[in-house]
């Protein structure tokens, strides 16, 4: 699947601009001509639809303690990268990854899933008014299979589930984004991403489709300025919420 979506990067510029609003939005212009109705949501998984970081933080925190006491706070310094930048920048040694792999899949076998409040309700509503919905995450397949063990009815929630898997480049490349828009032939000012750590932001900004933060792993104000608008939480939001802020 790595090789379906692998353009250079004119490529990808070329197809950010493909749409009247995207050129403009891309190019910085406050007066972007109308969107096009909504077609897709790209949601990311971990801190963003599911509560998983303060799991992360313990294994991330024990983990540093055992090969890196020497980088204080790593487990908080890393948040919002994915496991290929955390090995590349912290953990180099290719017996050290191969130790962490393992522990990290036998971890991740056993955290518990569970999405934030109205996060269930916000993604059935958007799919009763016709929105394909699907999980772009950093996240490999052995991660997603525990995810699935544990919700049975998991896949059956979304339109598609885009792993590490099924792009070269992670976020914050905007490669997963435009994977995602491209898999449900919908154009960037057709669908909006929701995100909550830096890295994923960037992507999602990058890819010039309107991005939504959610502070989990961070406060609003340290990420109001990374993306279009920032969501206090998934209570309460609906279809025409969203569609209202869009059209604003």
């Amino acid at each position: 699947m790595a090789t379906f979506w692998t353009k250079k990067n004119e490529d990808i510029e070329n197809e950010k601009t493909a749409a009247p609003w995207s050129e403009a939005f891309v190019k910085g212009n406050q007066h972007t001509p109308r969107r096009r109705p909504l077609r897709a949501v790209l949601f990311d998984l971990d801190g963003t639809l599911v509560d998983t970081e303060d799991q992360y933080t313990i294994f991330w925190g024990a983990t540093a303690q055992k090969y890196r006491p020497d980088v204080p706070r790593l487990e908080y310094l890393i948040k919002g990268t994915t496991l290929t930048q955390i090995f590349d920048t912290y953990f180099p040694d290719p017996q050290w990854q191969k130790e962490i792999t393992e522990a990290l899949d036998q971890w991740e076998a056993q955290m518990r899933y569970d999405f934030y409040p109205g996060a269930l309700d916000f993604v059935s509503d958007l799919k009763r008014n016709g929105v394909k919905c699907a999980i772009v995450t950093s996240s490999n397949l052995p991660k997603i299979n525990s995810v699935r063990q544990q919700i049975p009815n998991f896949d059956s929630l979304f339109d598609k589930i885009l792993t590490a898997e099924d792009f070269t480049a992670s976020k914050p490349a905007p490669d997963c984004y435009l994977l995602g828009a491209r898999t449900f032939d919908a154009e960037i000012d057709e669908c909006v991403v929701f995100e909550d750590a830096y890295t994923g932001l960037q992507a999602g900004m990058s890819s010039g489709i309107f991005t939504v933060g959610l502070p989990t792993g961070h406060t609003k104000e340290e990420i109001q300025d990374r993306c279009n608008y920032v969501l206090d939480s998934f209570e309460g939001m609906t279809y025409e919420r969203l569609v209202s802020l869009l059209e604003k």
